[in-house]
This record gives C-alpha cells, sequence and structure tokens, in this order.
C-alpha cells in the first residue's frame, strides 16, 4: 500500500486503508475493464472486482509476434525491432529463475493473480474493432479501465461515452512506454521506478497523470519481476482512480516541466551489455 509520499508502507496497514476505501462515497455504475489478459492484469481486475462486485471485463486477443514485430520495424527500423524481439525471446530462459521471487512478491502485497471463473468476460478480437464498440453499448459502463490491451484508436475513443483510465507500469511521464522500472533503473533513477494511472488519450501514455505509486525493487529482481512488482504494488492506484471516476473528482497531477520520453523494450545487446556490466537485468 501507500503511503502520503506515494512510497510503498508495510503491509500491516492494509485493513485500515480498505476500511478507508470502503467508507469512499461513489456513485452507482458499472466498471469494465479492457485487457489481453495474464497474470499481472489479473492482479488489478481482482482488486477492482473486490471495489467494484459489478465489474466485467472484455478480454481482447493479443496482436500476433509477426504483427508486433512488423509494428515495430516500421517505428524503429529493422535491426533495432528484431534486436528487441530477441531480448524477449532470450530472457525467457530466466524466469525460472524468478519464479521464486514472483511468489514473495505476491505474498508481500497480498494479491490474486488467478483469473476469476466466474466473472463475465466479453470476448472480442480487437479494441478497436466493431464487437468492442457494440460491447460498450451494451453495458454501458461508468468508467472503462485498461490494462495491458492495444492503443485506442481516436475513433475508437471518441465512441467510448465515459472516462477511460490506464494502468501504466512506469512512472509518467518520464517513462511512457515500454519497460518503465527497467529503464528507471537503467538510468539510475530508481527514485521514479514506479507505476502510473492515467487518462487516456490518443497518444503514448501521454493522458493526464491521476495517481503515481513509486517502489524500490529488491537486488533480486528482473526484467520478469519489475513488472509484477508495479502492478501489485499499483493496487490501490487503481482503485482509487475509478472511485475518483465514479464520483466525479478526477483531477489529472500538473506535471509541467518533467521531462517525457517513450521507451521501448530493450535491443538484446544492449540488454546483455547492462546486465553484465551492472547487473540490471
Amino acid at each position: 500500500m501507500t503511503d502520503i509520499a506515494g512510497q510503498v508502507t508495510p503491509a500491516t496497514a492494509t485493513d485500515g486503508q480498505a476500511d478507508a476505501l470502503r467508507r469512499i462515497d461513489v456513485r452507482p455504475g458499472r466498471v469494465v475493464v479492457l485487457t489481453q489478459g495474464g497474470p499481472n492484469p489479473e492482479i488489478l481486475v481482482n482488486a477492482l472486482k473486490r471495489r467494484f462486485p459489478d465489474l466485467v471485463v472484455i478480454a481482447e486477443k493479443p496482436e500476433s509476434k509477426t504483427a508486433m514485430l512488423r509494428q515495430k520495424a516500421r517505428r524503429l527500423g529493422w535491426a533495432t525491432a528484431l534486436g528487441q524481439i530477441a531480448t524477449m525471446a532470450v530472457s525467457k530462459f530466466g524466469k525460472p529463475l524468478a519464479r521464486r521471487r514472483a511468489e514473495a512478491i505476491i505474498r508481500e502485497f497480498g494479491v490474486d493473480a488467478v483469473a476469476d471463473p466466474a466473472l463475465r468476460r466479453i470476448q472480442v478480437d480487437s479494441a478497436n474493432g466493431e464487437a468492442f464498440r457494440h460491447a460498450i453499448a451494451e453495458l454501458k459502463p461508468a468508467v472503462l479501465f485498461l490494462v495491458s490491451c492495444r492503443m485506442l484508436k481516436a475513433q475508437t475513443l471518441a465512441a467510448i461515452p465515459c472516462p477511460v483510465l490506464n494502468y501504466h507500469a512506469g512512472i509518467n511521464p518520464q517513462y511512457r512506454g515500454q519497460q518503465g522500472g527497467y529503464w528507471a533503473r537503467v538510468m539510475r533513477d530508481e527514485a521514479n521506478f514506479g507505476a502510473t494511472v492515467h487518462l487516456v488519450d490518443a497518444g503514448v501514455d501521454t493522458g493526464g497523470v491521476l495517481h503515481r505509486v513509486r517502489v524500490t525493487p529488491s537486488r533480486g529482481d528482473t526484467m520478469h519481476t519489475y513488472p509484477l512488482l508495479l502492478t501489485a504494488a499499483g493496487t490501490e492506484i487503481a482503485v482509487r482512480a475509478v472511485e475518483d471516476a465514479l464520483a466525479g473528482r478526477l483531477q489529472p497531477q500538473p506535471t509541467a516541466g518533467e521531462p517525457s520520453r517513450q521507451w521501448y523494450h530493450p535491443t538484446v545487446w544492449r540488454w546483455l551489455w547492462t546486465g553484465v556490466t551492472r547487473g540490471i537485468w
């Protein structure tokens, strides 16, 4: 959980904070989560479900690796794109080593990464497709919360008649894009190792910042556990942001003057060099 300064505090404060959350008066309205799924997003889904039992999930199919590679190549060039894909492939060999640390994070924060089979889930091919728009028209959400999904196109956003919030595993605006926690460490900026919930606009994590949480990674954390650590630490700000939206009190934080940069997955040569020379994996 977080204190006023946004730092992680001991889990002993959880019960009192949960009681405070239950006392917050919010307007009735359905909360909908859009996600491509996975253990980390399910942590936020389960946290939101506990606070908003009427929650519904719209489950989007992940993009194919071929489509992702082509998009990266168009944006960054083939050499960089192939280097980034190689990092994702090679780093998978470290997943077994990270399992114990992942289990410790889940215990420490008391989160649940298992998908709830009783939760209503609507399957769509793409968040920018017709089926998604039909689901939004049927559900009439009061808040749409995004976690691990495609970027919404401008015309898709225009068709959503409610606040759209996004969870980002990085501190905005300094670490927009991908692998925010990893890059904060690489840039020797661990004071900005954290997560953000922000309003969604047509840019890449450029919407107004609503809440941020910062946490200190352990020496045993790597690219495999940074997102899990940040998600586990971010459940409170996710719930708080949705409450704010339902209560009509969304107030973006002033960030004028803060550096803004979009980041991408590291190439395999950058990742290996940083790992060997500085122990940041």
